[in-house]
């Protein structure tokens, strides 16, 4: 056989088989991902709107007891400007994110003070990640509450890099995908979108 050939053939195996694996990961989104509906969209741009001139937002404290297991669906993450609404799994491995979001276990879970870490893949639930804005909001829902938080910066950074996780001073929520988006295979870097607590309701 002539190696034009094989090669030909090697490139039209690798061929279908990103195109399967693309097909399978927007399954997957279809599956996650949710629309928000009109009356989610009203409440939310009226508590957009309240928090806009609220006070210093005490956190709250999560009992123990109250504190979600591994691989437990506990929340749901807003995101107004995409007019989405993604599950938060407790759990950042595989078989955790295929389900949504997941919840960095060594982080504080949201509305607690000091940072809550939430991790999705990029080619699914965060594939949009990079259309946000310093100032847009997210939104937590959680059984303790529903919590606002306003967008404060966007960046890259490598994958290696831990200080993303580590704690802070203030109550935020630190949003992280594997960038670049449209990247074939592990990608280098990671994509962080911060935010800080304005409100709770």
């Amino acid at each position: 056989m002539r190696w034009d050939r094989v090669i030909a053939c090697v490139l039209i195996i690798l061929g279908i088989g990103y195109a399967s694996y693309s097909y399978v990961m927007y399954l997957q989104k279809v599956e996650v991902v949710e629309k928000i509906t009109p009356s989610e969209a009203s409440k939310l741009a009226d508590q957009k709107s309240k928090s806009l001139t609220s006070v210093p937002v005490q956190p709250v404290i999560v009992p123990k007891v109250q504190r979600p297991k591994q691989g437990e669906k506990f929340a749901y993450l807003y995101i107004p400007r995409l007019k989405e609404r993604l599950p938060v799994i407790e759990g950042t491995n595989d078989e955790q994110l295929a389900y949504g979001v997941g919840h960095y276990e060594r982080s504080v879970l949201p509305g607690e003070g000091d940072n809550a870490v939430l991790s999705g893949h990029r080619d699914t639930v965060l594939q949009r990640l990079g259309e946000l804005n310093k100032g847009d909001t997210l939104q937590v829902v959680t059984p303790q509450g529903s919590f606002v938080y306003r967008i404060t910066k966007t960046w890259v950074t490598d994958a290696s890099d831990q200080s993303v996780i580590v704690s802070h001073k203030l109550p935020i929520l630190t949003l992280t995908t594997c960038y670049p988006f449209g990247y074939i295979g592990s990608a280098p870097d990671r994509y962080i979108v911060q935010a800080k607590l304005v409100a709770k309701f």
